[in-house]
């Protein structure tokens, strides 16, 4: 197997050390690493995450948790050999197994986000909402016809989802897709895995830049919600 392969993105410590951190929040790790609110009798909302290429699951696990304690399961889908594009369609075993979800939206980081889109794309039916993270979909995917729920996240220093990447791709998503704009946010501080190679580097901190994206995809959540 390819040395390049052999060397993901592995977490930052910080994101491995809040997996025991309970705060209202319940964390397991199985197949998946779910993170759900601990003290909800019914969750009707749910987010499957698809991490970028090369990159640990565990490395979301914050992001993770700052979304469930508004109320929503979220699950992250650790990927064969930490590449989305050889488990396109693992949503499927999620939502047969966590069939009393009323509403689910999927997503990813980069490369997450592309095969999160492609997802999306072929089960119409079964995804309610797509949020992309430094992503976009391919040319095949094209998304901009249907009803699909879609926010788009990017940063203004991404050196691999770049911003003409990225204002490419609005023409493959509906009209009414909620695009925020990070200012100074990079490819990398969408996940705790330190820094991704041929990324630029950001001027504002991970913190902030987490901060941000939380708040965006809460706000989009509550309206699926609805």
């Amino acid at each position: 197997m390819s040395i390049w392969l052999l060397n993901p993105y592995e977490a930052m410590d910080y994101a491995i050390e809040i997996m025991g951190n309970k705060n209202g929040v319940r964390i397991t790790r199985n197949d998946w690493i779910v993170v759900e609110p601990a003290n909800l009798n019914k969750v009707d909302t749910g987010f499957i995450f698809y991490p970028g290429g090369r990159v640990k699951a565990e490395a979301y696990t914050p992001l993770a948790f700052n979304i469930a304690r508004s109320g929503y399961k979220v699950v992250i889908v650790p990927m064969p050999v930490n590449l989305a594009i050889f488990g396109i369609n693992e949503a499927d075993k999620v939502i047969k197994k966590y069939n009393h979800i009323d509403n689910w939206v999927i997503g990813g980081h980069s490369l997450g986000g592309a095969m999160a889109a492609r997802y999306a794309s072929e089960n119409p039916s079964r995804i309610t909402g797509l949020i992309l993270l430094a992503s976009y979909p391919s040319k095949e995917d094209d998304l901009s016809r249907g009803d699909l729920d879609v926010l788009s996240i990017y940063a203004t220093r991404d050196g691999i989802a770049t911003a003409e990447k990225i204002n490419n791709s609005k023409e493959l998503l509906p009209a009414d897709t909620v695009w925020v704009k990070i200012e100074g946010g990079n490819h990398s501080q969408f996940g705790f895995y330190g820094f991704q190679s041929g990324d630029n580097e950001a001027i504002i901190s991970r913190k902030e830049q987490q901060k941000e994206t939380i708040k965006a995809i809460k706000k989009f959540l509550l309206k699926i919600k609805r």
